[in-house]
């Protein structure tokens, strides 16, 4: 598996349905951040946008009519909701022809939190069919959102969501372990802790840790002791920096500030500036009208001085409980 800044050929969405789970109430409101996220992309590269019909391709197409979209092509493949990084396909290139092939994880939901997710788990062979690539079933429960990986053989992970027995329940370390290693072409996997207040996916390594480099991270870090993510990210942060890369070069660890508390109702939401997704001339970064995104640009600004940071307003796109790097999958250029 490539690493996210490695060139891609496109970036593929999932568009949300009005009448869906994810957005309740706030389907309009989430729209001009979708909007903006497939502008954004337009100089960088093909957006592939899986929608149920020709109904929904034509509603998209309106809210997307004051953005130039010669380079978004649509594909009739349903889904249930919008979280294309965790349903969609996992991009695997290989030696032999074709060059790509697509790895079909079992889906299920986040540990079966909100069905129906049938026509999501069948995505990634869907796509498979349409692009006429070979496809391959790991066998294991998995999405893409629960790994990170530098593409030269180390892999990102939380146990909190990996071994969760909401997943695989009848597999042990070694058996994920060794079924990362045999379909991700990876040899060493860095295990970290827990996730982040909020965070329905039981501990998601996209909203905490991140490789930019092949052996440099960025990691969120909560400042205030009193704030209930100082813990587990303290935590992870110690781990890291005892961490090394598969060539044991010892990993470069930036901090990157966590957000306010964002609430809506009685929830906290999982507010994180790690959620960036990174595209070939840019990268989408979720801010929250706060006085930390200014710092949060200029880190991950450092961290890729070559492409051009878009700061796009997550507040409402949050309540999904999720940002750019949740509803995004990248195909690789081959």
């Amino acid at each position: 598996m490539p690493a996210e800044w490695e060139p891609h050929e496109a970036t593929w969405l999932s568009w949300p349905h009005r009448e869906g789970i994810s957005f309740p109430d706030s389907y309009d409101s989430v729209m001009p951040a979708f909007a903006q996220m497939v502008g954004a992309l337009r100089e960088s590269e093909k957006v592939c946008i899986n929608v149920m019909d020709y109904d929904q391709e034509e509603q998209v197409r309106f809210l997307l009519r004051d953005t130039d979209t010669a380079h978004v092509e649509f594909f009739h493949i349903a889904t249930n909701e919008p979280w294309c990084r965790d349903h969609g396909p996992i991009f695997i290139k290989r030696e032999q022809h074709p060059r790509l092939a697509i790895l079909d994880w079992a889906y299920n939901a986040w540990g079966g939190k909100y069905p129906p997710f049938d026509l999501d788990d069948a995505v990634p062979t869907r796509i498979a069919e349409r692009l006429q690539v070979p496809v391959y079933y790991p066998g294991l429960v998995m999405e893409g959102g629960s790994i990170d990986v530098n593409g030269s053989g180390s892999l990102l992970a939380t146990t909190a969501c990996l071994l969760n027995p909401n997943r695989n329940p009848n597999s042990c370390k070694a058996e994920i372990e060794q079924s990362l290693c045999d379909n991700l072409g990876v040899s060493h996997i860095l295990w970290l802790g827990d996730g982040i207040e909020g965070d329905d996916t039981d501990g998601h390594i996209d909203d905490i840790t991140r490789f930019v480099a092949r052996a440099t991270v960025v990691t969120a870090v909560e400042d205030d002791p009193q704030d209930r993510n100082y813990e587990p990210l303290q935590s992870n942060l110690k781990l890291l920096k005892t961490m090394a890369n598969e060539r044991g070069k010892p990993l470069k660890v930036v901090e990157l500030p966590m957000p306010p508390r964002i609430e809506k109702g009685d929830r906290r939401l999982p507010a994180s500036y790690a959620n960036f997704y990174i595209g070939n001339k840019v990268i989408l970064l979720p801010v929250f009208n706060s006085r930390k995104d200014q710092l949060a640009i200029e880190i991950l600004q450092s961290c890729f001085p070559t492409r051009k940071i878009v700061p796009i307003d997550c507040r409402e796109l949050l309540w999904g409980l999720g940002a750019f790097h949740c509803l995004t999958q990248q195909q690789p250029a081959t």
